[in-house]
């Protein structure tokens, strides 16, 4: 390690980092290209070989042409995972696979809060859902 100075160790960081960045770049324009529905077969066909023959080129002017297209993708794909996600949970907690238990415990605890049914009945009550 005697004749690698530090300069140099630097300069090959940033180049692997840059390569790094370049392969990332690049799969995610592929991503995009395959993703997008307001781009026909001949254009992602296009792009892919503008991109696969001349890289740095192709991915520099689909970033230049594309690029607030591919923002406005990324946030409605994360929208609607999270919309995905949040009805899954709702669905789940509702119709767990004892038959809603969640809502009809949440029932059962408001009827004792209002003192329609007495903590025994309560716990009665529970058990026989929880057990359901």
């Amino acid at each position: 390690m005697d004749d690698y100075p530090l300069l140099n160790l630097f300069w090959t960081m940033l180049l692997i980092f840059l390569w790094v960045l370049w392969f990332f770049l690049l799969f995610k324009i592929l991503t995009d290209i395959f993703r997008s529905q307001d781009m026909g077969g001949w254009g992602k066909a296009g792009w892919t070989i503008f991109v696969v023959i001349l890289p740095f080129l192709g991915i520099l002017v689909y970033l230049i042409a594309r690029g607030k297209g591919m923002a406005e993708r990324d946030m409605k794909s994360a929208a609607d995972a999270d919309a995905a996600f949040k009805a899954y949970v709702r669905d789940a907690a509702t119709t767990s696979g004892t038959g809603g238990s969640a809502s009809e415990l949440a029932a059962l605890a408001d009827l004792k809060e209002r003192g329609a049914i007495t903590e025994a009945e309560f716990q009665q009550a529970k058990q026989k859902l929880l057990a359901a």
